[in-house]
């Protein structure tokens, strides 16, 4: 019996070689293209970001609270009068100058006044014919009188002289009263301090020539000062008579004098719009000059500061002005807003915004509400520089 010989192993197939290059092709080809496949889609990205406008933001800032701000003031006498001349005539003498102290009813200066003198004389002179006068028609009213009872006059001839009596009374007491006028008169020719202050202003020597309307001194009572402050509107909320404040004068670093509020205007003025307020500081110590510049800081007020934002967010179109505003989901939305004051840099903005809002820095012209945005994370040329790598990429 023959042993038979084992069966010699068979060639590998052509077909597993195809297979694995197959299979090695295509892993290759996967490999070049999830590179390609990579950049495409970070260029498609980058394309979207850059078609999509990229924005800058801000959040409206609070602005500066009436409490601690320092507005500027002017100190003024608590009472300013001129004093001026009733009488005319000539200068004989003057008795006080500039930066005196006077008390009321001190003798400022004299006046002669011929004139008057004249007139006043006149006057006395026809008082004495009108006593006289009717001292004459008294006598002959009382004899008419009596001549009646014995029917010696008629009714009529004494009426006519109780009339005439009573003619001459009137004329005595017009008489009267022109003295009196001119006895007032000559009265003025010593001027007098109407109340107790300081002479600010002599505008007269000796010899001038007085005429009505001509200002000889100008008295000032500064006591007490009132200070007068144009109080921004945004910040009168909480402004009411009684308030605390300290005044601030320039030239004395480091002392406040202190003041309360005393009466506002109770209107904002509709060109400035601002709210005049009166404040009382005493100065009896006189180290406020009256008509000086001041300064006045308020002490704590519960006013709510107004809103702020940068002038350059603002667009100025038909509807009036107007900012845009990103929303969460990040679409433009166009607030309307009411503006206050302009802080140059900055502008007060009384309504139309909240504090948290995101506000377009420069908007364009082209910006309208719906319209999608983005907010400026990255360089802009950095992402373009991201574009053109994969443009490159896929090229290749």
């Amino acid at each position: 019996m023959k042993t038979e010989n084992p069966p010699s192993s068979k060639p590998p197939r052509l077909g597993l070689w195809g297979l694995l290059i197959l299979i090695i092709f295509a892993v290759g080809l996967v490999a070049g293209l999830l590179p390609r496949l990579r950049h495409a889609r970070e260029l498609k990205d980058d394309t979207r970001e850059l078609a999509t406008p990229s924005v800058n933001t801000v959040t409206p800032q609070p602005g500066q609270k009436l409490s601690g701000m320092l507005l500027p003031a002017e100190a003024r006498p608590f009472v300013e009068a001129p004093i001026y001349a009733r009488a005319n005539g000539y200068v004989v003498k003057w008795y006080v100058d500039i930066g005196e102290r006077v008390p009321a009813g001190k003798l400022l200066a004299e006046i002669d006044t011929p004139e008057l003198d004249e007139q006043l004389n006149e006057a006395k002179a026809g008082l004495e014919q009108a006593n006289a006068a009717l001292a004459l028609s008294q006598v002959t009213a009382e004899r008419w009188a009596a001549l009646l009872k014995t029917s010696s006059v008629s009714e009529q001839e004494n009426a006519e002289k109780a009339a005439d009596l009573k003619l001459k009374q009137a004329n005595v007491d017009a008489a009267k009263a022109s003295v009196e006028r001119y006895s007032d008169l000559k009265a003025f020719s010593h001027v007098t301090a109407p109340f107790s202050g300081t002479i600010t202003a002599r505008a007269i020597d000796v010899g001038d020539l007085i005429s009505s309307g001509k200002e000889l001194f100008r008295l000032s009572d500064t006591h007490t000062l009132r200070v007068f402050v144009h109080v921004p509107q945004s910040s009168t909320p909480g402004l009411a008579p009684g308030a605390d404040a300290d005044i601030i004068v320039p030239e004395m670093p480091g002392h406040a004098f202190p003041a309360k509020v005393v009466r506002t205007a109770g209107t904002i003025d509709a060109s400035s719009r601002t709210l005049l307020v009166e404040l009382d500081v005493d100065n009896a110590k006189n180290e406020i000059i009256a008509g000086s510049y001041t300064q006045v800081s308020f002490h704590d007020l519960n006013a709510s500061p107004v809103l702020t934002l940068p002038s350059n967010t603002l667009l100025f179109r038909a509807e009036g002005p107007q900012v845009g505003v990103v929303s969460p989901d990040g679409r433009v939305d166009l607030h309307n807003v009411m503006l206050g004051r302009d802080l140059g840099a900055s502008v007060e903005v009384l309504s139309g915004i909240v504090a948290n809002d995101k506000v377009i820095i420069n908007p364009s012209d082209s910006l309208i509400s719906g319209m999608q945005v983005r907010l400026a994370q990255s360089n802009t040329n950095e992402v373009a520089m991201r574009v053109s790598s994969a443009k490159t990429s896929v090229n290749n």
